[in-house]
């Protein structure tokens, strides 16, 4: 029962996964129906992260009621509801409303299903499960670009996601009582019993702003290179925007990969261990693409920083019970959450208007200031609040 659970919640990562990148693949398709300028994704890309942020804060209040199970099943609905309104759209303001359950829903299970794996899994399950929400992350769009190939509208991809995600809905409400056992089986009571510390109180625990900041950081830049890498390398190293294209996977493939490759390394290393040696090659990867070595350098330097990023983020999260008690963990990763859906909204524009105004020739330099400062954040936590384990659990 217990292995058919932990099917349940990698179906979940990838299920996660899936939406994230669909407004972007279908964007070009869309905004002319609308009649909307093309930067209005910008619109519709910010009210699906505000509601994420809302609902990761309050993540906890709610999976204190329900329990995690339900949240999950009931999150899941709610983004399967959004694709339906989306593939269904034919005004722009539609797509704004649709936007709200779309992040709402996407935040509540974000943050419930990382807490709960956080408590009951081993530290190689949050990296390899990471690694199935980049599987989710690259099948969206490639079941856009499927219907794209062959002329059929973007309406029915979203409604193709929303199919799917309908019936995971229906397999998350029949392994609902898995979730209670595995619960039980571990704390001794249902997870939907658990004593809620609240927002306010979990910022004045010793070490949560610290880590706030350091998701913040990370968040950004992942979300950074993801968006300006491709124009970095055209702009910067000269090659072909069809060529840069290509190479720019190259940092998602290294994510994807490298998570895997965490989950057998994590026996050796605890959460700790794995995200200083993360944030390590994060640094050698900037600084190959700051270091004149042309178009290999490029990819290396591509491919360096997404495999340190693979590590960081999943192990941050793993650590939390740790930190900071396993009474504080849903209402500290829910913050964390937020912390890191601030990061991925709002620093990517910001380097946008820095280029655009300056030079994106500084693009190497805006990511070790924000990971200088992150190492520094990062050692500040673990001075205060250590992750005492010798290796992963």
């Amino acid at each position: 029962m217990v292995h058919l659970l932990l099917i349940v919640i990698y179906i979940s990562f990838i299920s996660l996964g899936l939406p994230d990148g669909l407004l972007g693949s279908a964007w070009p398709n869309m905004y002319p129906e609308f009649n909307v300028p093309v930067s209005y994704a910008g619109i519709v890309s910010m009210i699906i992260s505000g509601g994420t942020i809302v609902s990761s804060l309050f993540s906890e209040k709610v999976v204190s009621r329900l329990g995690t199970g339900m949240v999950t099943a009931v999150s899941v609905l709610m983004t399967a509801c959004a694709l339906f309104g989306f593939s269904a759209s034919s005004e722009f303001w539609q797509l704004c409303v649709w936007g709200l359950p779309y992040g709402l829903g996407a935040g509540s299970v974000d943050a419930a299903l990382n807490n709960f794996v956080a408590l009951h899994y081993k530290s190689r399950h949050m990296s390899w499960l990471h690694c199935f929400w980049g599987i989710g992350c690259s099948m969206g769009p490639y079941i856009m670009s499927y219907f794209l190939t062959r002329g059929a509208g973007w309406n029915g991809r979203y409604f193709t996601i929303f199919v799917i995600q309908i019936i995971l809905t229906a397999f998350l409400f029949v392994s609902l009582p898995l979730w209670k056992r595995k619960s039980a089986e571990i704390k001794g009571v249902s997870d939907d019993k658990t004593e809620r510390v609240g927002i306010r109180k979990a910022l004045s625990i010793k070490g949560v702003k610290e880590v706030m900041l350091t998701f913040l950081c990370y968040c950004a830049i992942e979300q950074t290179v993801g968006l300006w890498s491709v124009s970095y390398i055209v702009f910067e190293k000269g090659v072909s925007a069809g060529k840069a294209a290509g190479w720019g996977a190259i940092f998602f493939i290294g994510i994807t990969a490298g998570r895997f490759l965490s989950g057998f390394i994590t026996e050796k290393l605890n959460d700790t261990q794995m995200t200083r040696m993360g944030i390590l090659i994060i640094l050698a990867g900037t600084i190959v693409l700051l270091l004149p070595f042309g178009n290999i350098g490029a990819v290396v330097g591509l491919a360096l920083t997404g495999l340190g990023c693979a590590p960081v983020y999943p192990c941050l999260i793993h650590s939390t019970p740790d930190r900071f008690g396993t009474k504080n963990s849903q209402a500290v990763i829910g913050m964390q959450m937020a912390s890191a859906y601030v990061g991925t909204t709002f620093v990517p524009p910001i380097f946008g208007l820095i280029a655009e105004n300056i030079t994106i020739a500084i693009f190497p330099y805006f990511l070790l200031v924000l990971l200088v400062f992150m190492m520094f954040i990062f050692e500040h936590l673990n001075k205060n609040t250590p992750d005492n384990r010798i290796n992963a659990e």
